[in-house]
């Protein structure tokens, strides 16, 4: 895991900072902040720091968020091309506060973006939106190059670790994004008391709804409120984990204790 320093780590935080913008890599506590940031890639959060949710592997800020900041995009957008990002991964927190979940705030970000820097591939890493299908559709008509959406977890362990959230919306999620012609991409976390069988079963359920691109996990326990980790997954299962997701036709898989979702996230665009 690469130290969070450095020159460019330093500009990009900077940037972030100075134009009031939230970043995942921060509220998630991500152990790969220091190689994405001195690598140039970041993933940015938008609709503010503050979730509705409160699920209890996340350690995203919950309680009522603000309002929309409708000069986010802007700012965003500005901030990516004085990176020279060539790809941004894009999330946001829940906001069921909110009639459509921020669904149109998505487009405007998306397409701020894609007008400011044309030649930009994005990947939207969005939540489910009660898989309302008509904000999934304004997302989508936003035309992300990626668009990405976590399960978490198995279908088991989702009542006990995800709220409002449910595994078959996830998967209906990945099935709509899949069907509208999209790069769909999903992931989940290991160590959190789920079984073998219960693993290669989540894979195969997300291949049945069209999910091309996986991202594996351990799951690291951000404070003493969260949920205990059951077990921690040494590497060479990663590994068969991966070799076993490949063959059942996922087209690109990150699997390793320390992957997160937006992981190498450039190379998913080729899905």
């Amino acid at each position: 895991m690469e130290r969070a320093s450095g020159e460019n780590y330093s500009r990009l935080k900077r940037q972030v900072e100075n134009n009031r913008l939230h970043t995942i890599c921060t509220s998630g506590n991500c152990p790969n902040i220091g190689e994405c940031w001195n690598a140039g890639t970041a993933t940015f959060m938008i609709l503010g720091d503050i979730c509705t949710r409160a699920c209890r592997f996340c350690n995203t800020k919950t309680g009522k968020p603000s309002p929309p900041d409708y000069g986010e995009p802007q700012r965003l957008a500005e901030t990516i091309k004085t990176l020279q990002l060539k790809h941004c991964v894009i999330t946001s927190v829940d906001r069921d506060d909110l009639p459509d979940g921020g669904a149109f705030f998505w487009t405007e970000v998306i397409s701020t973006i894609k007008q400011i820097i044309p030649d930009i591939t994005v990947e939207a890493l969005i939540p489910d939106f009660d898989a309302k299908p008509d904000c999934l559709q304004m997302v989508i008509n936003a035309r992300p190059d990626v668009i990405s959406h976590n399960v978490e977890t198995v279908r088991r362990l989702t009542p006990v670790i995800r709220t409002r959230a449910k595994y078959e919306r996830s998967l209906d999620v990945i099935r709509y994004i899949s069907q509208n012609k999209i790069v769909a991409k999903s992931g989940f976390m290991l160590g959190l008391g789920e079984r073998e069988p219960e693993i290669y079963e989540t894979m195969d359920d997300l291949i049945q709804a069209g999910c091309r691109v996986l991202t594996l996990g351990q799951y690291l326990k951000p404070s003493p409120d969260h949920m205990e980790v059951v077990e921690y997954i040494p590497p060479e299962r990663f590994e068969n984990y991966k070799d076993a997701a490949l063959r059942k036709g996922f087209e690109f898989v990150e699997s390793s204790p320390l992957v997160r979702s937006s992981f190498h996230a450039e190379r998913h665009v080729k899905a």
